[in-house]
């Protein structure tokens, strides 16, 4: 797949260090197993003043490879130094940034080069396994090649970790803030990139990236936010938006990420209630005052009903009531039953049924008049808020197989239906069930070897959720 007569350096992997330690051994690793030919790329090590051994570590490891490079700067207590120093430093027609203890695929850099490439991309995705840490999903349903903020869910994605051409970074001064605030620096510049990408590819067929938590508390952005610079820093990516997108549905779509998954998910479950109650009346009052102020009605109109919900006593200062439902979701379950499950030579048939409860019973929603209205343990909200009529028999279930000990996941092909089912009581809840007919030497790609977990993937009513299966395909090395 790669000239190996071009003189040309193709990748510059860029990899902020600080007391790595062992822990970067893995990457490591993966760099000298790459596909991509030694002398196509360099790996650029940034030691951010260590205070352990990783300085000597890299300095030996640079002695022995002649394609990894180190340098050394004083302590600066955030990647976006070291990654801007790796980016000045660089020279290779890509740039992708990797974390000290993450690690590649081993086709990663040749498959996302030749995608760069192919394609034209400004910006290339590579699919994301979490180990411990959640990574995107639906963005990672398909190959991409034209993708936008506009035609695909790129926002869920704001990692730096993807691939850059360098030209491109360079044309746009496309760097990671240093000054304060510090926090969500790789959103503020990848939404930026995003905006200003000629073509961004997103390549799903292949688990290009491992994102690792480390529990011994040693990944930077681990550490407990403070409120103040955290929300600080948002409103800055939020900016970038403003300036960038027309009000209207794409900007509410690209606001209403940060409103999910950086104010709402920290009122939500264990999230809340393990937290110090001081800290969370900070962080309650961030997100009051950014509601208010920065986003527009569409914007959490557009979320699914709990979010809306949420929304709204956050927006109206209930924290007791958001204290209410956190403690409600905290007990949330997925169930599922396999209805049927067939092998034929090497075809799996498969029907699922699944649903969501709470404390045991099924989330189900009353009826009011010609409504159906979601049933919680919180008083005085209005009903346009809990009506779930249209939601009721919406959401599905998909099946998704994970390679034990790879953290790789595929979605597998499914027809989805939903039932409403009716209790005694008179409320209503739903059923879905997803049927899989699939040839299993087809699953990612053709890279079937090993044990997947099959789980159900239920989008239901107010949240997703995973359930195992008790199935396991096994699949041998010659498929």
């Amino acid at each position: 797949m790669i000239d190996d007569t071009s003189e040309s350096l193709q990748v510059s992997v860029v990899v902020p260090a600080y007391n790595s330690g062992t822990h970067i051994e893995r990457l490591v690793e993966s760099l000298l197993r790459q596909s991509m030919p030694a002398t196509r790329f360099e790996a650029i090590f940034v030691d951010d003043g260590s205070t352990d051994d990783t300085a000597a570590r890299l300095d030996a490891l640079a002695a022995a490879h002649p394609h990894f490079r180190v340098l050394h700067t004083d302590n600066s207590g955030w990647p976006s130094r070291p990654r801007n120093l790796g980016v000045a430093n660089a020279r290779g027609q890509y740039v992708i940034f990797v974390d000290d203890d993450d690690w590649l695929g081993d086709e990663a850099l040749e498959r996302m080069y030749v995608c760069g490439t192919t394609q034209g991309a400004d910006v290339v995705i590579g699919r994301m396994a979490g180990h411990g840490r959640g990574v995107p999903r639906e963005l990672f349903r398909k190959n991409r090649f034209d993708a936008t903020v506009a035609n695909a869910p790129l926002i869920d994605s704001l990692t730096c970790h993807k691939m850059f051409r360098r030209a491109f970074l360079d044309e746009h001064a496309l760097r990671f803030p240093e000054e304060w605030p510090r926090r969500l620096e790789d959103h503020r510049m990848v939404v930026r990139a995003y905006l200003l990408s000629k073509r961004t590819c997103v390549l799903s067929d292949y688990t290009c990236y491992h994102h690792y938590r480390r529990y011994d508390g040693g990944n930077v952005t681990a550490r407990q936010l403070d409120p103040g610079e955290y929300y600080a820093a948002l409103r800055k990516a939020l900016d970038i938006v403003d300036a960038h997108v027309e009000p209207g549905p794409v900007r509410d779509r690209l606001h209403r990420r940060w409103l999910r998954d950086q104010m709402l998910d920290r009122l939500r479950g264990r999230r809340l209630l393990d937290a110090p109650q001081a800290w969370v009346e900070q962080v309650a009052a961030e997100i009051r005052d950014i509601i208010r102020e920065r986003f527009g009605p569409g914007v959490a109109a557009g979320l699914p009903t709990m979010y809306r919900i949420l929304a709204h006593l956050a927006e109206q200062d209930r924290l007791a009531d958001v204290r209410r439902l956190a403690e409600w979701e905290q007990a949330l379950r997925a169930e599922a039953l396999v209805e049927r499950h067939a092998l034929a030579g090497t075809s799996l048939t498969l029907t699922v049924a699944a649903w969501l409860e709470s404390d045991g019973r099924p989330v189900a929603a009353g009826r009011s008049g010609d409504r159906d209205l979601l049933v919680l343990p919180v008083e005085g909200l209005p009903d346009e808020l809990r009506d779930v009529t249209t939601a009721l028999v919406r959401g599905r279930v998909d099946v998704v197989a994970r390679r034990h000990g790879a953290g790789d996941e595929v979605f597998l092909p499914v027809t989805s239906t939903v039932e409403r089912v009716t209790g005694p009581d008179g409320t209503a809840h739903a059923v879905h069930r997803a049927t899989v007919t699939v040839d299993y030497r087809t699953v990612n790609a053709g890279r079937t070897a090993g044990t997947w977990q099959l789980k159900a993937r239920v989008t239901g009513l107010v949240r997703r959720l995973d359930v195992r299966l008790p199935l396991l395909v096994v699949c041998a090395a010659d498929g």
